[in-house]
């Protein structure tokens, strides 16, 4: 009995062992020796998910407010036409350029007077991203921002807005294109000299027409009406005569007011005027204007703006002046033209002569280089007798056009003229800092300053331009550019500078 009871529980001890399930388990009865099991499988390791492609091609819809017209350049055409009322927003989406059909209107005319709009106006507000694209077909395709309506169209350095032609998406242009769209025309309630009708000059009822279009006025007594901003905008291939003398610049300025910021902003290959002001008073900084057709800077009926830091490239197949400044006639009209710019490099190529100035206009050009490269160009035409102050003037308006540490770089400094004779040019361009000829610039890359230009005595512009305040950057150095080093222009701008995309080339949004 005892011994059955003995061997039952030894029996018994060995399956209860035996069911052990540890991290060791027994290997055989009564020999006590411990085995440690092979490790469980690693679990799979999970599969790495196909990335998703970036979607190519043209998008299939349109945005709101715009039309499906096609597809352009592997991109889907989204069209904007008529009167922007309220709000727009051309937004930067994948795969989506715009296009100008015909005129397009932001807003219908407020009149001059914000206090009291005028009957039957609608304001508009027109965005357009960083990055966007936007093309006219024709000299009929045009944008006009109307008075009290605003743009808004900010780029950024790398992602620059770019407005342009139908043959430029193409592919179909080259260095001597132009005038393949209308342009942009911004209208403003900022004081103008020269009115439809009797008013008096400069009051909110001295309105005037912008030339290449029919019922877009422009003018009042707002000298700080906000039109919007723009900031590292391109307009390529723009300008339009739509008769003779009456043409689309690729921007027109009319009466537009100093609450507008319009910075870092290239016109290139424009059939009439780079940039053309119409009175008003917006201030500028970062100009480039290349290869325009006509002037490149034309200033009319009492603009009062300034501007710094501005390039100016003429290409060799065409184009007139780098300056015309104001209209013949206008030497008594109020208020009186009186833009100042400092900080420029103006390379003309044509004859005779590279600055125009009338006998209307109380020009400041301080801290540049002016060159004609042709062999017999000039650099400074002075038309029309020059008045004293005129009763609107400032300080620094006296009549005379003011030159401070401005190299010319031609063959000759001004022309001899009957109206202006060379005798009476030459006490107001000697001295003060300037450079007369002859004079060997050492100009690199076209326009980038050598050692010849970067040792030249600058003069503050502030100092030279009284009642200006703030706006302009006390610069010791003449010239757009402070040495070879400063690319301000870089990746914003076509065509300027080592390894800038050419203009030729066509855009695509970039996202």
């Amino acid at each position: 009995m005892t011994t059955r009871f003995r061997a039952l529980l030894l029996i018994g001890s060995a399956l209860a062992l035996a069911a052990c399930d540890g991290a060791s388990n027994i290997a055989s009865p009564g020999e006590g020796t411990l085995v440690t099991p092979p490790p469980a499988p690693a679990p799979a390791p999970a599969p790495t998910p196909t990335p998703t492609p970036t979607p190519t091609g043209p998008a299939d819809t349109c945005p709101t407010g715009t039309t499906n017209v096609g597809v352009i350049n592997n991109l889907r055409n989204c069209q904007i036409s008529g009167t922007v009322t309220g709000g727009l927003t051309l937004a930067n989406i994948r795969g989506v350029v715009y296009s100008l059909s015909g005129r397009v209107n932001v807003g219908v005319d407020l009149g001059a007077d914000p206090g009291a709009p005028a009957a039957g106006g609608a304001q508009g507000i027109l965005t357009i991203e960083p990055g966007v694209v936007v093309f006219g077909s024709s000299g009929a395709d045009a944008l006009v921002v109307n008075r009290g309506s605003q743009i808004f169209a900010e780029g950024t350095s790398t992602r620059p807005i770019v407005f342009t032609s139908r043959s430029n998406m193409e592919g179909a242009v080259n260095a001597s294109s132009i005038g393949q769209w209308g342009g942009i025309v911004i209208l403003g309630r900022a004081p103008i000299h020269t009115c439809v009708g009797t008013a008096t000059p400069g009051t909110v009822g001295c309105q005037s027409a912008v030339e290449g279009l029919t019922g877009a006025f422009y003018g009042g007594a707002s000298p700080a009406d906000n039109s919007g901003r723009l900031a590292y905008v391109q307009v390529r291939y723009p300008g339009f005569e739509v008769s003779s003398g009456n043409e689309l610049n690729g921007i027109t300025f009319a009466g537009v007011g100093n609450g507008t910021t319009a910075n870092f902003i290239q016109v290139h290959n424009s059939s009439d005027d780079g940039i053309e002001w119409f009175g008003g008073r917006v201030n500028h900084k970062n100009i480039v204007i290349t290869g325009a057709d006509d002037d490149s800077i034309d200033t009319d009926l009492g603009f009062k703006g300034l501007i710094q830091y501005a390039l100016v490239v003429q290409r060799t197949t065409g184009g007139d002046r780098v300056i015309e400044a104001d209209t013949a006639g206008g030497e008594a009209k109020t208020p009186r033209s009186n833009p100042r710019i400092a900080n420029f490099t103006f390379i003309g190529n044509r004859t005779p002569d590279t600055v125009l100035l009338r006998g209307g206009t109380d020009y400041g050009l301080v801290n540049g280089i002016i060159q004609n490269t042709t062999a017999t160009g000039l650099c400074l035409d002075i038309d029309g007798a020059q008045t004293a102050a005129a009763a609107d003037a400032t300080a620094d308006e006296a009549g005379a056009p003011i030159f401070r540490s401005v190299i010319f770089g031609c063959s000759g400094a001004a022309r001899d003229e009957t109206d202006v004779p060379l005798a009476t040019i030459t006490p107001i361009i000697t001295g003060n800092n300037n450079l007369l000829p002859p004079v060997t610039l050492t100009l690199a890359s076209v326009f980038l300053p050598g050692t010849f230009e970067t040792g030249a005595t600058a003069t503050n512009p502030r100092t030279a331009f009284t009642g200006t305040g703030t706006f302009f950057d006390e610069t010791t150095y003449v010239g757009a550019f402070r040495n070879a080093t400063d690319t301000w222009y870089t990746g914003w701008t076509c065509g300027v500078g080592a390894g800038a995309t050419a203009c030729e080339a066509a855009p695509a949004p970039i996202r």
